[in-house]
C-alpha cells in the first residue's frame, strides 16, 4: 500500500510543474521530493517521469498515476471526515433547516443535546449533508426518500403580514399576494424559499433586507413598514405590544409550505423524542390560529 506521502508529492508535482515549486509547496527539501518520486516508482514498478539534464516531467503514465493518485486522496480525506463526523454525533444531534420556522420551533425546545445551525442550508444539500453525517436532522420544505433516507410530515408554515392599521388593508380578514402591490417591507435577509415567495407573488414590491433579528426589531419599532410573520407562534418576537400594525393572513396558497423532518432511516429511533416535540409544537400552531405568527 502506498503511503498518502508519497501520492501527496506526486499530486504537488503535477500541479506546481517544477521541483522547486513542488517542494516549497510541500515544505520539504529537493532531495526530500527526489526520494519521494523514486520511491512511488519503485512501489508502483513503472517510470512516472522524464528525467533529462536540470529538467523533469511527468511521462503520460505518470500523468495518470497524479489524476488517481488525487481522487485517492480526496477519498481518504472524505472517509476521515465522515467517521470523525459520526462520531461526533455520538452524543450531540446536528440539526438544519431550509426554512427559519422550523428552525425558531426547535430553538424554543432549548435542548441540550441538540448543535443548530446558525445558518439556513440550501435544500439541493440536504442528502448529502445527511448521508457524510454532518446532520443527523434537517427541516424542509419538500420531503425527501431513498435508501438511506425518509421524511416526516410535521404541519403547514402560512404566511401573514403585520401592517399599519390605518391601513386600508388592515381592515381586512385575510389580504392576497395581489393587494399587498407597491408596498415596502422590512425583512430578515436569510428566509429561504420564503424569499422567492415574497418576490415572486407581490407585484412592484420593495424589500428592505436585514442582515439580523435585532436591526429589524429596531426598525420594526420607529417605522410603519409592512413586516412577514409565520403561524409557528411568538416563539421567537412578541408581537403582543401595540406597535401601531395588525396581523392579517395572506390567503394565496402560496403562502402555505408543507414543512417535514429530513433525517437518515437508521437515526429514526435516536430522534424519536425530539420529532414528537417538534411534531407537538406544529400542532399548537395550526395556521388557523390567527395570533400564532412568528416573526421573519
Amino acid at each position: 500500500m502506498i503511503d498518502n506521502y508519497l501520492l501527496e508529492e506526486l499530486v504537488a508535482f503535477s500541479e506546481h510543474k517544477t521541483l522547486a515549486a513542488a517542494a516549497e509547496y510541500l515544505n520539504v527539501t529537493q532531495p526530500t521530493l527526489t526520494r519521494g518520486m523514486k520511491k512511488i516508482e519503485d512501489e508502483l514498478q513503472v517510470t512516472l517521469f522524464n528525467r533529462q539534464k536540470n529538467r523533469i516531467t511527468l511521462t503520460d503514465v505518470g500523468k495518470v498515476a497524479a489524476i488517481e493518485a488525487k481522487k485517492v486522496l480526496t477519498s481518504n480525506q472524505n472517509f476521515i471526515q465522515t467517521v470523525q463526523n459520526y462520531a461526533n454525533q455520538v452524543n450531540i444531534i446536528n440539526v438544519g433547516s431550509t426554512i427559519p420556522g422550523p428552525k425558531i420551533a426547535i430553538e424554543s425546545l432549548k435542548l441540550t443535546n441538540a448543535n443548530i445551525a446558525s445558518d439556513l442550508i440550501k435544500p439541493d444539500n440536504i442528502e448529502q449533508l445527511l448521508n457524510s453525517y454532518n446532520f443527523d436532522l434537517i427541516f424542509s420544505t419538500h420531503e425527501i426518500f431513498s435508501d438511506s433516507l425518509e421524511s416526516l410530515y410535521l404541519g403547514k408554515e402560512k404566511l401573514a403580514v403585520r401592517i399599519d392599521k390605518f391601513h386600508p388593508l388592515a381592515s381586512q380578514k385575510t389580504v392576497t399576494f395581489k393587494e399587498l402591490h407597491g408596498l415596502s417591507f422590512l425583512v430578515v435577509n436569510d428566509i429561504g424559499i420564503w424569499r422567492d415567495i415574497i418576490q415572486d407573488y407581490i407585484p412592484e414590491a420593495k424589500f428592505l433586507y436585514q442582515e439580523n433579528l435585532a436591526a429589524l426589531s429596531e426598525l420594526t419599532q420607529y417605522s410603519k413598514f409592512p413586516v412577514f410573520r409565520t403561524n409557528l407562534s411568538s416563539l421567537r418576537i412578541n408581537d403582543d405590544d401595540d406597535d401601531g400594525r395588525r396581523l392579517i393572513p395572506i390567503s394565496d396558497e402560496k403562502a402555505t409550505v408543507e414543512i417535514y423532518a429530513c433525517y437518515l432511516k437508521n437515526k429514526r429511533h435516536d430522534l424519536q423524542a425530539i420529532l414528537d416535540e417538534v411534531s407537538e409544537i406544529f400542532s399548537k400552531n395550526l395556521p388557523n390560529q390567527k395570533d400564532s405568527y412568528t416573526s421573519f
